[in-house]
């Protein structure tokens, strides 16, 4: 009889534990986005260039342009094309006008916006770049208007290396190329203040095994490259640089602190154990805002890596990365798929491809992110399609910017907000350029969980000017304009953004 019920009791108990796996299993399963590609239902035929997402209308609605074909979001019921060029586009307001205009960076022309109704070519100078993939925006000089890098690229047959050239605006009455300076193959380039000095410094990605820059901005649209001092050149011990084709810049850790992701292409066959892809940390004040290497983070190898984009795709406060391919078979018979990586927290990240529906993507350089049916979640645009995210019941907070177009431009190119909840501080940036040649939607994109609460905001304009936004609603929209009476020097929220009074950074 004794034994009887003890057998009874741990048959009672096994039976309970199945029950718990099952019910974590069902409530994880439950948890998990997934996205549904609606392509075809929404009217499109993209191309196969990169992308970027951008509001050319202004109508709230976020619409796509892919190597040149611009297409308007009429409400998130379908897509329709309303303009054609050749060529790959970013977007960005260069006259300060409050319309995105567009920059086809390998053809380098330079399209008007007028109004909304269309685009008209403004002269631009000649920058004698014959191969360019990529181009990033900000307000490089400090003069509240939007300024342009474009990284340039190579003729492999013909051994012809193109210089990178910045271009600056002047105060919407022109350009003039300031400077260009031919020494690596650039595949890709995005602009940060990862170093909270108030302007834009720029991350370069090289291919051909040379080393990555990162361009330290030094005032008045001069640059230093100091990617060894910072640890920033995505190499490794034996090769000092790697395939890069792009990277993108994202707090992954939520310090407060932007952290580069760099994406490289790398062989592991004869010609050696090639650099792969890297997580860089931004160690902050202590360490002058110097990189950590934290290596692949639980990125499976594949030879063929290409084009990141980072975005919070499950709202669960933790940015996600989504990472590209570019070879349908691989040395050795091996075949590369594009991924989905979601951030488990703590410097690891798992593959969820299948499970978000996204398994058996081709090869691609096309990556970004932006909300399309303005759900608050984040939908996807790569290999000619459009994923819609099915969405979860986390809370989300989406936030708009806008200068005043005199010392901040008025798209707001390189502002930065942040919000603290408990530990963690969330941090996003106003991006124009991301990975290889593509953009993410404008618009500020915070997951936030489970909580309910209402959040206070920060702004850190480019100029260094603060403003807060206190009990903000979530699962909302808020729009932020500078302001000219905006204070300078209030504390920051976390204390790692102070520059130490011995800091080399001090006077640069």
């Amino acid at each position: 009889m004794g034994e009887y019920s003890l057998l009874g009791f741990q048959r009672e108990i096994r039976l309970k534990t199945n029950a718990v796996i099952i019910i974590f299993a069902v409530s994880a399963l439950f948890a998990e986005v997934r996205f549904e590609n609606k392509t075809s239902q929404l009217g499109l035929k993209l191309r196969r260039g990169q992308t970027a997402c951008a509001d050319y209308n202004r109508d709230g609605w976020t619409d796509i342009c892919s190597s040149g074909e611009l297409w308007r979001n009429n409400e998130g019921r379908n897509f329709e094309k309303v303009f054609q060029s050749r060529g790959r586009a970013v977007f960005a307001d260069f006259n300060n006008d409050s319309f995105p205009d567009m920059f086809v960076y390998n053809k380098h022309k330079l399209l008007i916006n007028q109004s909304g109704e269309g685009f008209e070519e403004a002269e631009f100078p000649d920058l004698e770049i014959d191969s360019s993939l990529a181009a990033c925006c900000a307000d490089f000089n400090s003069d509240g208007f939007t300024d342009v890098y474009v990284a340039g690229y190579e003729n492999w047959k013909k051994g012809i290396t193109y210089p990178d050239a910045l271009v600056v605006n002047q105060k919407g009455k022109g350009w003039k190329k300031l400077w260009t300076e031919k020494k690596y193959r650039a595949r890709g380039a995005s602009a940060c203040d990862f170093d909270r000095d108030s302007d834009a410094d720029i991350y370069v990605s090289n291919y051909r095994l040379q080393p990555n820059l990162l361009l330290i901005n030094k005032g008045s649209g001069k640059f230093e490259n100091k990617a060894k001092f910072y640890k920033a050149e995505a190499g490794s011990r034996k090769i000092s640089g790697g395939h890069s084709i792009g990277a993108v810049w994202a707090d992954f850790d939520n310090d407060g602190l932007f952290d580069i992701f760099a994406g490289n292409f790398a062989h592991k066959d004869s010609r050696g154990r090639q650099p792969e892809s890297v997580f860089l940390r931004n160690n902050g004040l202590q360490n002058d805002f110097r990189f950590e290497n934290m290596g692949q983070c639980g990125l499976h190898y594949q030879e063929s890596y290409a084009s990141p984009a980072a975005g919070d795709y499950d709202n669960d406060g933790d940015l996600d990365l989504f990472f590209t391919t570019v070879y349908k078979n691989a040395s050795f018979g091996r075949q590369d798929h594009p991924v989905l990586y979601k951030n488990e927290g703590s410097w690891q990240f798992t593959n969820v491809t299948k499970q978000a529906g996204l398994s058996g993507l081709g090869p691609t350089y096309q990556a970004a992110w932006a909300d399309f049916n303005n759900d608050g979640f984040l939908d996807l645009v790569t290999n000619r399609k459009v994923f819609i995210n099915q969405g979860n019941k986390n809370s989300w907070l989406k936030v708009g910017l806008a200068g005043d177009g005199e010392q901040i431009p008025r798209d707001a190119a390189g502002t930065q907000v942040l919000i603290e909840t408990g530990d963690k501080t969330l941090v996003r940036q106003v991006e124009i350029g991301t990975g290889q040649g593509n953009q993410n939607e404008k618009t500020l994109h915070f997951g936030l969980g489970k909580r309910q609460k209402a959040v206070d905001l920060k702004v850190r304009w480019f100029n260094g000017a603060e403003q807060n936004s206190t009990d903000t609603a979530l699962n909302s929209l808020v729009k932020i304009a500078f302001s000219p009476s905006s204070q300078k020097g209030i504390p920051d929220l976390n204390p790692r953004y102070k520059v130490r009074s011995d800091s080399p950074l001090l006077g640069k």
